[in-house]
């Protein structure tokens, strides 16, 4: 019999573990975006990472849609490879119509299940940083390979060091830390690692808002488009109301719409009420100071008063003689 040692191990790669997440999330969504999840995962030994992007069909519930998501993803995957899957990370970057008529739809809690309000989820997901990491490496790798090669040649074929060394060695020689040049490149250096150091310490990803879960090792994300296009929706479903502009931040939203006909306080009471509707939906994990605002446009008609049945009845009547 072979021995334990012998026998060999079987390794899972990151982009199957991918492609197995991205066929499980579409297993929960609508058939015409089955194929839209995109995602990325990493493999350590017999543990698994994942991190999804996902659209949600319109209008849908979007903790309880996310959260049936990353469950299944997680059994799914689990099943599938063998692997221990982290809670991933599931993110939602638009919402898509879907017809009224059709059969399949995302799973959602029931209507009994609890919601805790109160949970604190993880907090906003840190960035890959992927742009200004490659700027540095492709710098430094850039400066590194230049040098390297000019040192092996010259040792190679001894061949006088490149020109372009023996410039830059003999400007450094002939300029101090009093020169405004090398002060002027050593505040541009200071900036830049201070810069670095910046982006190394903040978790970025500023265009995502995090959701409150039932497990404290999910991390649920929306992005700010997804709940300025519910609040917007929501509010434009008003008489007379208009144009509407909606400003999400990470602290804040701004609402602003236009009325067209209409009691302009009454609109103001109904849109505001609509927007705090959405944003408790949501469970959202910080709230939002929202600030909603109502203006009247230059050709708005006023309601019409409702008049008064005993002064109608007097006019007719004419005075008394």
């Amino acid at each position: 019999m072979t021995a334990p040692a012998a026998r060999g191990s079987t390794t899972i790669a990151d982009k199957a573990v991918r492609k197995i997440a991205e066929r499980a999330a579409g297993e929960v969504l609508p058939a015409a975006l089955a194929g839209t999840a995109k995602g990325s995962a990493s493999v350590h030994g017999r543990r698994a990472s994942i991190a999804l992007d996902v659209a949600l069909p319109y209008p849908a519930p979007l903790s309880e849609t996310l959260r049936s998501v990353q469950q299944h993803v997680t059994d799914r995957t689990r099943q599938l490879t063998g692997l221990e899957v982290t809670s991933p990370h599931v993110s939602v970057t638009r919402l898509a119509g879907h017809k009224a008529g059709a059969t399949e739809s995302a799973p959602t809690a029931p209507a009994d299940a609890p919601v805790p309000a109160s949970t604190r989820s993880a907090r906003r997901w840190w960035s890959a940083r992927r742009a200004p990491m490659a700027v540095v490496v492709l710098v430094a790798a850039t400066a590194c390979a230049a040098v390297t090669a000019d040192v092996i040649r010259v040792h190679a074929t001894h061949h006088a060091a490149a020109a372009w060394r023996l410039r830059v060695v003999d400007w450094l020689a002939g300029h101090g830390p009093g020169d405004l040049a090398v002060t002027i490149a050593a505040l541009a250096a200071a900036g830049a690692g201070a810069w670095l150091l910046a982006l190394a310490l903040t978790p970025g990803r500023r265009g995502q808002l995090t959701l409150t879960a039932d497990d404290r090792r999910a991390n649920i994300a929306v992005d700010r488009s997804t709940v300025a296009t519910l609040v917007r929706d929501a509010v434009g479903d008003f008489d007379g109301v208009e144009a509407v502009r909606v400003r999400p931040g990470r602290r804040s939203l701004t609402v602003r719409a236009s009325l067209a006909f209409g009691d302009r306080e009454a609109a103001l009471r109904q849109a505001t009420d609509a927007t705090d509707r959405v944003l408790a939906d949501c469970l959202l994990r910080r709230t939002l100071r929202r600030t909603v605002t109502i203006t009247a446009e230059p050709t708005r008609q006023t309601p019409l008063r409702t008049a008064d049945p005993a002064r109608t009845k007097a006019e007719l009547k004419g005075p008394t003689p």
